[in-house]
């Protein structure tokens, strides 16, 4: 199998993760990567906002807002490096919005891949609150953007980088066109 086939297969979501994160560096040599995903009339209609230290409680409190609660919620200090994913509209007689969203998410899952392989724990949360006023102004989100969620990422633990991996029955999933 080629390393791409062995980096799908093996890829799994790590919900736990430890402290340590890719820095800045290291994290756009794999976004370069990622951003080679399929673009139909190549709008790169995305883009990838890093939340570190002090910008995950802001998001947290920006998500407690959206649920009309005080104070902050924990979630965003799970990881060290949260990742948002947002999609960019842009104007065009060929490309429908959600195929947009399409290449936006293609490009997280992408991401992913990337990071999993370099041996980084990932997982993409989503929630009912991203499309929620106070997260999307605390994003900076144009009228033209919808985020799509944020990749969790931290250093794997130990029990995690061997872990089980599932297969999938592609025969369940895989069909000639009905006739």
């Amino acid at each position: 199998m080629t390393g791409a086939t062995e980096a799908m297969r093996a890829r799994r979501s790590v919900s736990k993760v430890t402290d340590a994160a890719p820095d800045h560096d290291e994290l756009a040599r794999l976004v370069a990567a990622a951003g080679r995903v399929a673009d139909h009339s190549s709008l790169h209609p995305w883009r990838l906002i890093e939340l570190r230290g002090e910008d995950r409680e802001r998001l947290g409190r920006a998500i407690h807002q959206a649920e009309g609660k005080d104070g902050a919620s924990s979630k965003p200090l799970r990881a060290p490096l949260l990742i948002a994913v947002v999609a960019c509209i842009r104007p065009s007689g060929k490309v429908p919005d959600w195929e947009q969203e399409a290449v936006a998410a293609g490009v997280a899952h992408m991401l992913s891949l990337a990071l999993d392989e370099h041996g980084w724990g990932v997982i993409w949360r989503t929630g009912r609150y991203t499309r929620s006023a106070p997260v999307a102004e605390l994003h900076g989100l144009q009228e033209d953007e919808r985020l799509l969620g944020w990749l969790y990422v931290g250093g794997k633990p130990e029990r995690d980088r061997e872990g089980k991996q599932h297969t999938i029955d592609a025969e369940r999933f895989l069909s000639p066109l009905p006739r």
